[in-house]
């Protein structure tokens, strides 16, 4: 494993875990040539997805694109990077269940919506800014005035 600060190839494994998703294995390692420690998180390849774009384009599920998104909606946002795995790991979760292959990339940016309005309502703007392709001042004053109403129904409750 390449170390992310000084780029040298060995490092040393002190410690392993399971995450609780159970399909997960999170490792805790030591550069040999620096002796920084940074954390690595193994997991099962070949979740056999394709997503099907807007346009009809496919293309394979790409978890490292969905993390991309997720991180520039929930930056210098007070969520963790453990929370966003969890996260990503509970959004593929529900994909693998689906009965089919092939997934609508707006299925994905819905999943993904879901999950981040109830982690952090200003990452879900972010996020839902960019996906749903807000214009005006109007879409995000109509869709702060949701996110406010589903708020306020919750703790009513």
């Amino acid at each position: 494993m390449q170390c992310p600060y000084c780029s040298h190839d060995d490092s040393i494994v002190l410690e392993s875990r399971i995450v609780p998703d159970q399909a997960t294995m999170r490792r805790r390692r030591q550069c040999e040539k620096c002796e920084k420690r940074f954390t690595t998180y193994e997991r099962v390849e070949g979740v056999d997805l394709t997503v099907v774009k807007k346009n009809g384009e496919r293309e394979p599920f790409d978890r490292e694109k969905v993390k991309k998104g997720v991180m520039k909606a929930t930056w210098k946002r007070p969520i963790s990077v453990e929370d966003i795995e969890a996260l990503i790991e509970e959004i593929e979760r529900k994909l693998r269940i689906k009965h089919t292959n092939e997934i609508k990339s707006w299925e994905i940016g819905k999943l993904v919506m879901n999950r981040l309005r109830k982690v952090d309502p200003v990452s879900y703007l972010l996020f839902a800014s960019v996906y749903r392709d807000f214009q005006t001042l109007e879409d995000f004053e109509s869709e702060i005035r949701k996110v406010k109403s589903e708020m306020e129904r919750e703790k009513g409750r």
